[in-house]
């Protein structure tokens, strides 16, 4: 049996979640409570969970609605009802809409433990849901996480990864959209072709059509030869459109055309090239709000976006922040042939009460410089950056003028987005355009 299980114990009666936790504390099993339904849905919806113990009756919801939630929303969560000996059919009736088993009051200490020792060999006996490149059949592959937010993201992908349809990956700049797209990829049909992986953003807007769809010889200045563009070169299997917000209005139609038709035409082309590929696109911008204000095509988005994966930001990931803290600290480590330096449990405390506004990317720049620049065989809180240090704050100056206040916000931003002018405009709440003026203040 599990001994580090994390339980959440549901009833309105204090007296019996006492008794209860000591038990369990008893087997070292990480304990918490909730004193109604809706407490515990606020509670699961930050903090994973292995076995949920409820009652049944309680007031305002049941037990019952709780079972049907957890069964529904946390598929990978063991569920115990706890019932009286009067309403044992309606336990019965549980196990039924999707409680794993049930515990009838009064109940022993011994029943309590051989009741949640049944339930974690249940969840034993399942595949894991720790997502590496080496997982089974429930793992997605490439993606580390085992919180509640990552398990519920994993199981949209795997009903969806066999689906043609288009997919749309949102997320922040950072979140590890990327590697979402690439699970998907690896899940479906199309697994043994080539992944070809695009930044929209980062491609000129004069050159987006050629880069993408290719171009013949002569059609424009300079094109001395022909060349396939990365649809053509992701024939056969998935191309992943990163950034694809920052689509040109010419372009978007063409792209329509691809995933109406599978056709694609090079620039200074009259004949269409049959591709069969799958198309997944990625954006940190509202594509809803661009269609809604004629920014976007709308009938691009919604082919587009049939099925939608919303990547959680890193703050929402509770103790993965730590898990891939440590994965990260190894793996460098590793590569530059360094002892491992372990965590300390106040640089523990700091990883998780940081925001992260940098997401997966920024923590694993910064464990990459504490690997290599650390002396000893821990890595302390003062050994991160100072941004992640608790301290005293200074009262800020007020002989500043609002320019300057302004303007170092703006380089704060960037500076945690490590230089993305999409991301940092998206964060302060204004365009792109607005955000090239103000930094023509700031200079080079």
């Amino acid at each position: 049996m599990n001994s580090n299980a994390r339980i959440l114990v549901v009833d309105d009666s204090p007296n019996t979640i006492e008794v209860i936790r000591r038990h369990l504390a008893t087997q070292a099993h990480a304990v918490f409570s909730a004193s109604s339904v809706a407490e515990a849905i606020g509670f699961l919806e930050e903090t994973p969970v292995d076995v949920v113990l409820t009652d049944m009756k309680m007031p305002e919801q049941s037990g019952m609605d709780l079972v049907k939630h957890v069964h529904d929303a946390y598929p990978d969560t063991q569920i115990i009802m706890i019932t009286g000996y009067a309403t044992v059919d309606n336990a019965v009736e549980a196990v039924k809409s999707g409680a794993d088993g049930y515990l009838a009051k009064p109940f022993t200490r011994d029943e309590l433990l051989g009741s949640v020792s049944g339930a974690l060999k249940r969840l034993h006996n399942r595949t894991p849901l720790v997502f590496d490149e080496t997982g089974g059949d429930e793992a997605l592959p490439g993606v580390l996480g085992q919180s509640t937010a990552m398990r519920r993201m994993a199981s949209l992908v795997r009903r969806i990864a066999a689906s043609p349809a288009g997919v749309l990956v949102t997320g922040e700049s950072g979140s590890g959209k990327e590697l979402v797209a690439r699970a998907i990829h690896y899940l479906s049909d199309f697994r043994d072709g080539p992944f070809v992986a695009v930044n929209c953003g980062a491609i000129p807007s004069e050159l987006q059509e050629s880069e993408l769809f290719g171009h013949e010889r002569g059609a424009f200045t300079g094109a001395d030869r022909s060349r396939h563009g990365y649809f053509k070169a992701a024939d056969g299997g998935s191309v992943f459109l990163d950034e694809i917000g920052e689509t040109v209005p010419s372009l978007q139609v063409k792209l329509l055309r691809v995933l109406q038709d599978h056709i694609v035409v090079p620039v200074g082309s009259r004949t269409g090239e049959p591709v069969n590929l799958r198309v997944i696109a990625a954006t940190n911008r509202d594509l809803a709000k661009m269609v809604e204000l004629g920014q976007y095509r709308d009938d691009l988005f919604y082919r587009l976006s049939v099925v939608t994966v919303d990547v959680p930001p890193l703050r929402d990931r509770g103790d993965d922040i730590v898990l891939l803290a440590r994965t990260f600290i190894e793996q460098y480590a590793a590569e530059a042939n360094l002892p491992v330096p372990r965590l300390t449990d106040r640089a523990v405390d700091a990883i998780r009460s940081y925001p992260w506004p940098g997401n997966v990317r920024e923590l694993e720049n910064i464990m990459h410089r504490m690997v290599l620049l650390s002396d000893g065989d821990t890595i302390d809180r003062r050994d991160l950056p100072e941004a992640m240090h608790f301290s005293i704050q200074r009262k800020p100056s007020l002989e500043r003028t609002l320019r300057d206040v302004e303007l170092d916000h703006i380089q704060r931003v960037l500076d945690h987005v490590e230089g993305n002018k999409s991301e940092a405009a998206r964060i302060l709440g204004i365009d792109r355009k607005t955000l090239r003026e103000k930094l023509k203040s700031i200079g080079p």
